[in-house]
């Protein structure tokens, strides 16, 4: 009986987490991060003040859990669609279109290439970024180099990323889609020549 008590409270913790999330998310991407306060995200995951500090330290905090999810189902989008893919090219240019798609998430490129940087600081977006979507494209760096992640193909990872990012941002602001996929994949296809020289 005990353990289904405690079940019980896990399954309400992570439900009121999630609440918080959701309602937080939703108010970041209308208003803007310095807009919301904390009153609006507690009444609109409908749960108290409390709860809320319970789960996150503070709105910064909270934010920062937002965005974490974003750049975690990013990466969880590019390994969905190059999963079984052995050709590591193919793999790329999979993982290309798959960014594109999940960053045209509603909100996503606000939340993390504008709000993000802003809220959190460069070094922790990067950290965040890192450890989501810019990992898949790393690896897929280096699978198509045929050697383990050397600086070199770090720092040419590091750019590629800031591409991605552009035509995110462009795309988020109206561009048509198609001419970036095509220019992305143009620039994937010259890595094994820039990484030979």
């Amino acid at each position: 009986m005990q353990e289904k008590v405690r079940r019980t409270n896990a399954e309400r913790s992570r439900s009121t987490r999630e609440a918080l999330l959701e309602a937080a998310r939703a108010l970041f991407v209308t208003a803007g991060y310095a807009a919301t306060g904390t009153p609006e995200i507690v009444k609109a995951a409908a749960v108290t003040r409390g709860a809320l500090y319970h789960h996150f330290a503070d709105k910064a905090a909270l934010f920062e859990g937002v965005v974490r999810q974003e750049a975690q189902a990013v990466a969880n989008a590019i390994a969905a669609a190059t999963a079984g893919i052995v050709d590591p090219r193919q793999a790329l240019e999979a993982g290309a279109d798959a960014f594109l798609d999940a960053m045209a998430v509603e909100g996503r490129t606000r939340l993390l290439l504008i709000d993000g940087p802003a809220v959190l600081g460069r070094e922790a977006m990067e950290r965040i970024d890192r450890e989501t979507a810019s990992a898949t494209l790393l690896e897929g760096i280096a699978q198509l180099a045929g050697r383990e992640a050397d600086e070199d193909i770090r720092v040419l990872a590091s750019m590629l990323s800031s591409a991605f990012d552009r035509a995110a941002l462009d795309i988020a602001g109206g561009a048509d889609d198609r001419p970036y996929r095509r220019q992305l994949k143009k620039l994937l296809s010259t890595v094994p020549a820039i990484l030979a020289q």
